[in-house]
């Protein structure tokens, strides 16, 4: 591979990550190594995770990464193209949503892989939360989910508060010096889902905009989170090709919290009920249920969560 892949990418790493110093001395450590031939016969994907880990030794950050490109943005080499081929991919995942369903009991469930762009993914969203409207307690999934966009963390919250006054997020862009907030939406497709109690699910793998899914749950007390502390990752971050099969991904901002001052990089959102991912959906499902059983439900739907309670599977997986 091309040195000048080296350089390309410190000198993205300083011209835009959000923290200066830090990329100043992460390019500084890495270019003595160049000149002390460290990364001679290196090939693509070896160069690639050489350098994201000595990124990581310094910076500390797991959004900074150098890494080789999906086989589909090969061709992308501008951000425009980029966007396109991600519209164009979005809909073969079914914009992250991998699962809507009504459980015994009547309980929702979503299991959501990825966080979509709102302009894209929102029929789709709006879509799955017309499915779970009219259920007695909703379960939200994110034990697989590695992030994506917060205007679709905000299009997804917005369900689950009253209006348009809950100030969710705010994001400090390191180039503008400007702080963009993000509140929940005035006006949604379908019926906003209140007054019910929500779970989620949480993993070690669960990161970036799943994290800040969380984050903005437990720091207005509307969810209760369930499962492993996430991965840690609060900075929000563009990716900038480098050759058709190398791109970089660099934080230019960072999440601050209305309601903490703070985020969760670094240490990632701690559960509210801590339990090995693999048990978190049994803890979730048996409290909706258990809730079902004190509820106005009708007698149908509370005979249904009986029975599910009562079922051996759902004792031998909690």
């Amino acid at each position: 591979m091309s040195p000048d892949v080296i350089d390309e990418a410190l000198a993205l790493l300083c011209a835009k990550y959000i923290f200066p110093e830090k990329a100043e001395a992460a390019a500084a450590a890495i270019r003595r190594r160049k000149q002390a031939g460290e990364y001679a016969g290196l090939d693509e994907r070896h160069l690639t995770e050489r350098l994201t880990a000595e990124l990581f030794e310094i910076c500390g950050d797991k959004h900074l990464r150098v890494r080789v490109r999906e086989a589909e943005l090969h061709a992308a080499l501008t951000r425009e193209e980029a966007a396109a081929a991600y519209l164009r991919q979005a809909p073969h995942t079914n914009y992250g949503i991998a699962r809507v369903e009504r459980l015994d009991g009547n309980i929702g469930y979503l299991d959501l892989r990825q966080i979509p762009e709102a302009s894209a993914g929102g029929r789709a969203i709006a879509a799955a939360m017309e499915l779970v409207s009219h259920t007695e307690a909703l379960i939200i999934d994110l034990r697989k989910n590695r992030g994506g966009s917060p205007n679709g963390v905000t299009f997804w919250l917005s369900y689950l508060f009253p209006d348009d006054e809950t100030h969710l997020n705010g994001i400090y862009q390191g180039e503008s010096g400007e702080t963009r907030q993000f509140w929940s939406l005035a006006y949604l497709p379908g019926e906003r889902y209140l007054d019910r109690p929500v779970s989620v699910l949480t993993s070690e793998v669960t990161f970036s905009a799943g994290e800040e899914f969380c984050y903005n749950l437990q720091a207005y007390g509307r969810a209760t989170l369930i499962g492993q502390t996430t991965r840690g990752g609060a900075h929000p971050t563009e990716f900038f090709p480098i050759t058709p099969t190398v791109e970089i991904t660099v934080p230019i901002a960072r999440s601050i919290s209305p309601v903490t001052g703070g985020n969760w990089e670094g240490t990632g959102v701690v559960p509210d009920i801590e339990v090995p991912a693999g048990e978190a959906f049994a803890t979730a499902y048996r409290q909706a249920l258990e809730h079902v059983l004190v509820s106005s439900a009708p007698a149908s739907v509370q005979a249904e969560a009986r029975a599910a309670l009562d079922d051996p599977a759902l004792a031998a997986a909690a």
